[in-house]
């Protein structure tokens, strides 16, 4: 029987026997309550605990109903039930699958977590496990402002980050009413931690005056009670709430790059298929090159050996192949692409809903040079979870190669100000700068392409770009050693002549191709760039 201490998540469900019961997660990532019969949530709950097994009528009624009497029809109509709410916008069939004349299988993946109250009850008995990977509290944030009526504010910063946090893939935020406990009082990080069960203490400050509002904010190992990260924010409060949205926003990026790496580097012994997925994607956060992109597809590849039905290793490995390809350090890259669609296919059909399995599609269809055939993937991984950074830069290039090249820039914008200390920003840097030189605004391309150099050095293309851009200002010297740079760089020989090049990339429709003609053709041949 379901331990009613526990939580389990399928899809965009999460299932509180304990809590609020069946909730569902909406395009804010906010998981909100589902109005469900006690029935059938009781039949749900004996499902779920054995996701994967064939469970008999027999089973399921002796579960529910105990020595009642019911006719099977009871079950059926709690299984249509279920099926109208888990179902609803599912691709795949149903996630309760029947097997004729037995019973009934849950066929979506599950992930149980352990409640903190049964974490807090644990420890108590000093029978504690070690607390959940990826787990973490965000304490109510202490309002120092001169009045207490700014309270709500704090309030509401803590609360949104809590909602932000949990959308970081793998990872199991303590709820706001356990948090809220502690408010008002002087805790100790490592207290908190073993009182429920989480690994990491996210905690703060707000203080406001006239028209400023600053935010403090830490991380704190609460085994170790570390300081591993901090960060402070000072702003007008001419829109508060854009305000509040733009520092949770921040704060929760920034934490969900943070928390992967202190991940990482605590790992050791005998790592499972978690542990090689927080590898690779600490990894994920070094500057490409081919020794890098080897390091993260054999770690997302360990993982998906020791968990081969793994949504989130399928798409990452398919995520770290393409991109592979697209920066132009793979040395097979039709086997790579091949390899990475069917991982795709896998993992959609098993997390229709997941926005890093539509991200690895977008991903593939990029590559396939099915650029219109990308963008609603990449959107939809955004509207999954806005904060999948990796969709802005890619559905910003499938924009351009389809002709709007003036929604370019504002998603650029967007992935920018989300995470401004972004290890892979210059990916945003380069694009804009790309938009000005084919727009023939030549001195604002060079800024851009400047920073998105300084940012990530070993990037050929961002250095063919520069070529391109100081040949045109008549900066020759410059540009040869841009393209010489490029050409070093480059694993393919593509810089070594403009045939070469266009053989390799589909520029996009007619008009960006005349663009890219005119300007970025017409620059790599003034810095030297031979025709054939």
């Amino acid at each position: 029987m379901l331990s009613t201490g526990d939580i389990f998540v399928f899809e965009e469900f999460r299932l509180d026997r304990q809590g609020e019961g069946l909730s569902w997660r909406d395009q804010r990532g906010v998981f909100v309550p589902v109005s469900i019969g006690l029935r059938a949530l009781d039949v749900l709950r004996v499902l779920v605990e054995r996701s994967g097994d064939l469970v008999t009528k027999e089973e399921i009624i002796a579960a529910v109903w105990g020595r009642t009497v019911v006719e099977n029809a009871n079950l059926t109509v709690q299984i249509s039930a279920l099926r109208r709410i888990l179902d609803d916008g599912r691709a795949e069939g149903s996630c309760i699958q029947t097997v004729a004349a037995r019973g009934y299988r849950f066929v979506a993946p599950v992930t149980r977590v352990e409640h903190a109250g049964a974490a807090r009850r644990a420890a108590h008995r000093g029978g504690a496990r070690s607390p959940p990977l990826l787990s973490i509290v965000v304490l109510p944030f202490t309002n120092l402002s001169s009045g207490p009526d700014q309270e709500y504010f704090a309030d509401a910063v803590t609360d949104d980050l809590t909602t932000d946090l949990s959308r970081i893939s793998g990872s199991f935020v303590i709820a706001r009413s356990s948090a809220f406990t502690y408010k008002g009082k002087a805790v100790d990080a490592k207290e908190v931690g073993r009182d429920l069960g989480v690994r990491y203490v996210l905690e703060g400050s707000v203080r406001r005056s006239g028209n400023r509002v600053r935010v403090n904010t830490q991380l704190i190992d609460a085994e170790t009670d570390a300081h591993l990260w901090a960060e402070r924010f000072d702003r007008d409060t001419h829109d508060l709430f854009a305000l509040q949205d733009e520092i949770t926003s921040q704060i929760a990026v920034a934490l969900g790059s943070e928390l992967v790496i202190a991940e990482a580097a605590r790992l050791s012994g005998h790592p499972g298929a978690l542990d090689y997925l927080l590898r690779g994607r600490a990894a994920t956060y070094k500057p490409p090159s081919r020794d890098n992109f080897d390091e993260t597809i054999r770690l997302f590849g360990r993982a998906l050996t020791l968990d081969p039905w793994s949504s989130a290793a399928q798409s990452y490995l398919a995520i770290e192949l393409t991109a592979r390809v697209l920066e132009g350090m793979a040395d097979t890259a039709a086997t790579d692409i091949a390899r990475a669609e069917r991982l795709v296919g896998r993992a959609l059909a098993a997390s229709p809903r997941s926005g890093l399995a539509h991200f690895a599609k977008g991903q593939v269809l990029r590559t396939q040079h099915r650029y219109g055939e990308a963008i609603p993937e990449y959107e939809m991984a955004l509207v999954l979870n806005r904060y999948e950074l990796g969709a802005y830069a890619p559905l910003g290039w499938c924009k351009l190669h389809t002709g709007s090249i003036d929604e370019v820039i504002p998603l650029a914008e967007q992935g920018i100000r989300l995470s401004p200390r972004d290890p892979l920003i210059g990916s945003w840097y380069s694009q804009t700068g790309v938009v000005h030189l084919l727009q023939s605004r030549t001195n604002d391309a060079i800024v851009w392409f400047e920073k998105a150099r300084n940012a990530n050095p070993v990037i050929p293309i961002v250095h063919a770009h520069l070529a391109s851009a100081y040949a045109l200002k008549g900066e020759t010297e410059h540009a040869v050693a841009e393209l010489a740079e490029a050409r070093r760089l480059s694993g393919d020989h593509r810089y070594e002549s403009i045939g070469r090049l266009k053989a390799v990339g589909f520029l996009g429709v007619a008009k960006i191709r005349a663009l890219y003609e005119a300007t970025y053709f017409a620059g790599l041949r003034k810095a030297g760039m031979p025709e054939d």
